[in-house]
């Protein structure tokens, strides 16, 4: 479980500090998926980071479980949207790096690399370089990185954002499936509106000046549709009324000075 207490992000800047993130209250369960939308500059990165322990927060705390975040640790795996993929290294050795790093034998993460490989469809390309795979294929070794330290929770910072319209479409459908099978939390944080309500169990937005969550709630139209692809679910009247009162949200908040 994440919780966020009263946790807020200030900069220097002219006369007094800048505050980019008010204080925030937000508790995110076990197993859930949890995305975050809103205007650009409204903090959606920044809350992500302070979960991350990539930046200490003005005030507050931020607890996975009954531990205080004090910096990065391996029970949080980030994925950026651009592959952050060692060049030098072949794909299964970036996939190893983390657990080569914990001391893991060579033949253990070998084959927990191999069974990942094939789970997120990279079977075979273990041995090229990254320059070697497309932006979906760099995408999916970025995640299998991730997975193969069996993090607590995933971070993803616009993951699919710079891909085309149907790789991104097919990588979200092969994410949600990961998320099926292994129930971790993830925390997701995207501009479109669409994947939020196609991925995520919770939809927040947030707002701007500072930054503030201002929505909150569960994609509860998706309860009787269990696993329907997504096409279906954009048919859904659920689907639609639930993305118009996410839009007005995000409107109103960046149309307010």
């Amino acid at each position: 479980m994440v919780t966020c207490t009263a946790v807020a992000k200030s900069y220097p800047g002219g006369d007094e500090p800048t505050q980019v993130l008010a204080p925030t209250d937000l508790t995110i369960e076990s197993g859930e998926f949890v995305c975050v939308v809103g205007p650009s500059g409204c903090g959606k990165t920044t809350l992500l980071k302070l979960v991350a322990g990539f930046l200490e927060p003005t005030q507050g705390t931020v607890c996975i479980g009954d531990r205080r975040v004090t910096g990065p640790d391996p029970d949080r795996g980030v994925v950026f949207q651009q592959p952050a993929l060692y060049p030098w290294l072949s794909v299964r050795q970036n996939i190893e790096f983390g657990p080569k790093v914990r001391g893991i034998a060579r033949a253990e993460r070998t084959a927990a690399a191999e069974r990942l490989l094939a789970m997120v469809g990279l079977d075979g390309l273990g041995g090229r370089r990254p320059y070697e795979l497309s932006g979906g294929q760099q995408q999916r070794a970025q995640i299998a990185r991730v997975l193969i330290n069996d993090p607590q929770i995933i971070l993803m910072d616009e993951p699919f954002g710079a891909l085309d319209a149907l790789t991104r479409e097919k990588l979200q459908g092969e994410l949600l499936a990961l998320w099926r099978d292994r129930r971790k939390t993830v925390l997701f944080v995207t501009h479109s509106i669409d994947e939020a309500l196609l991925l995520g169990t919770r939809v927040l937005v947030m707002g701007t000046r500072p930054g503030r969550i201002i929505y909150d709630h569960p994609t509860d139209f998706k309860t009787d549709l269990g696993d329907a692809p997504f096409q279906v679910l954009r048919t859904d009247p659920g689907f639609t009324a639930m993305r118009d009162e996410v839009a007005q949200h995000i409107y109103t908040a960046h149309a307010t000075p």
